[in-house]
């Protein structure tokens, strides 16, 4: 027996429901297409190939970031740990003061605006793809910093889930078997 599925359009609530029980990391876009530096905080990065590296995010329509970004050759993607949540948190804010005198912050010899204390990809812009009002930005990495921290040997990792920061902690580790929690998921093993 096959049910008959009537389409109707998502609306634009039930989307960011479904967004909102779908954790994701959190980075910093950086960017300077010259006419200043540009900052922006993003949960869409992801991976998308290893040869050669490459990556994506979404840059919204909404963010003063975007019409630099959509210019800029080159971007620093910030990957945060949760003790960068004020960077974060800087990034997320409309208005602030993200390159003031107060933050530490700086310039590759390359140009690019970054922030030290993260760990990051510099890279090239390979293709922007514009969609509804946002682009698709897809980076090929062309430079990678990791985080210079030795008194924090295993940086703790920045979670955005349901308009809210986490952190993911050890204890937050599932172990391999579950049991009945992964038999709900359809994965009995």
């Amino acid at each position: 027996m096959s049910a008959q599925l009537t389409e109707r359009p998502v609306s634009a609530e039930e989307f960011r429901h479904a967004f909102r029980s779908h954790p994701a990391g959190v980075a910093i876009i950086t960017a300077d297409a010259g006419d200043g530096p540009v900052a922006m905080t993003v949960s869409s990065v992801a991976s998308v190939a290893i040869d050669p590296p490459t990556l994506m995010f979404s840059a919204s329509g909404a963010s003063s970031s975007t019409p630099t970004i959509r210019r800029a050759e080159t971007v620093v993607v910030h990957m945060l740990t949760s003790d960068q949540i004020a960077l974060a948190k800087l990034g997320a804010r409309s208005g602030a003061a993200r390159f003031g005198d107060d933050v530490d912050w700086g310039r590759l010899p390359t140009g690019e605006p970054y922030y030290p204390a993260a760990n990051w990809l510099r890279g090239r812009v390979t293709q922007r793809v514009e969609v509804n009002g946002s682009t698709l930005v897809i980076v090929e990495a062309i430079e990678a910093k990791p985080r210079d921290d030795g008194e924090l040997a295993e940086p703790l990792p920045l979670v955005y889930h349901n308009r809210s920061w986490h952190v993911l902690t050890r204890r937050s580790t599932l172990p391999e078997t579950a049991g009945p929690f992964l038999t709900v998921f359809g994965r009995d093993e």
